[in-house]
């Protein structure tokens, strides 16, 4: 348990079984009436964002996400089954969980999930990962180069140079999605 006055951002917190991510966090003041916390939370399940506001010294239920090493295996109807490499248990994880990190899932790809208990709310992907250039479109042309976009073997969509073929192996940031060198 946490007091209001102590919530800061980055903070995960457990409100009505629901965990929320603290994004923001002020205390407000106003003349006539008591002051009190505003916070601005990211729901953890549907990635939406929710104000609440908190009374000066009320108690929050604040939780630490446990942090486990996945390895993705496949999919499987609308959701995708990872191993746990730390106990070697299959995890069935929901489609709006991994969300768009599935441009960039193939099997053997090691994932970080956060969880609390035996619910994982987040996925964390490599930065960079090797993939396929399996088809190449042309992009759009400016003035100075033409650019080419790639579409991947995971069905991500990349903008290349033009010297990247079919059959390439690129190295991809997936944090700004870009191209960051051939292999």
């Amino acid at each position: 348990m946490v007091l209001s006055n102590n919530i800061t951002p980055g903070m995960t917190l457990s409100i009505n079984g629901n965990l929320y991510r603290v994004e923001s966090s002020v205390r407000v003041t106003v003349p006539k009436g008591t002051p009190f916390i505003k916070t601005k939370l990211r729901d953890l399940a549907s990635n939406d964002l929710v104000e609440k506001s908190f009374k000066l010294e009320q108690t929050v239920k604040d939780v630490s996400p446990a942090e486990r090493k996945l390895e993705f295996l496949y999919t499987e109807g609308k959701d995708y089954l990872f191993l746990d490499i730390g106990n070697l248990e299959k995890i069935l994880v929901p489609a709006g969980i991994v969300g768009a990190k599935v441009n960039y899932l193939r099997e053997g790809v090691d994932v970080k999930a956060l969880c609390y208990g035996d619910t994982i709310f987040a996925l964390e992907l490599p930065q960079f990962l090797e993939l396929m250039v399996s088809k190449i479109e042309e992009g759009e042309t400016d003035d100075e180069e033409e650019t080419y976009v790639a579409v991947l073997e995971t069905g991500a969509h990349i903008e290349v140079p033009p010297f990247v073929e079919i059959g390439d192996i690129i190295k991809v940031d997936t944090l700004t999605e870009e191209y960051v060198q051939r292999v």
